[in-house]
């Protein structure tokens, strides 16, 4: 998943060139500098990464929902929404609970911003 002019999108369902004017951010482009972004903070916090292999489009992902839900989100939305987003790790408990504390934390402003490891 990457965002596509604001917007999710399953990179594995658009060919490059139809991304061609667009502003295109990937997982790498989602954090300001040293600084975690929220949701990636949360992840980290909350155990949501697992083994790595899914982690990529569950951020991007959240970021989306989070961003198109400001007034805050319920357990039952985040499911629901991550229906497409496969991990084969667990059954989501740690990577919805890492959503919704950084729904929270967005919400109220908080940059939530974590110093990434050298």
């Amino acid at each position: 998943v990457v965002h596509v002019d604001g917007k999710a999108v399953k990179s594995c369902t658009m060919l490059a060139a139809q991304a061609s004017g667009s502003s295109v951010v990937t997982i790498e482009g989602l954090a300001n500098g040293a600084d975690l972004h929220p949701v990636q903070a949360a992840f980290k916090e909350y155990h949501g990464l697992q083994c790595g292999f899914c982690t990529p489009g569950m951020i991007m992902t959240a970021t989306d929902m989070i961003a198109r839900h400001p007034e805050g989100l319920d357990e039952a939305t985040v499911r629901a929404e991550l229906e497409g987003n496969i991990c084969r790790c667990t059954g989501y408990h740690n990577i919805v609970k890492a959503i919704l504390a950084a729904s929270k934390a967005m919400a109220k402003g908080s940059k939530g911003k974590t110093k990434r490891a050298a």
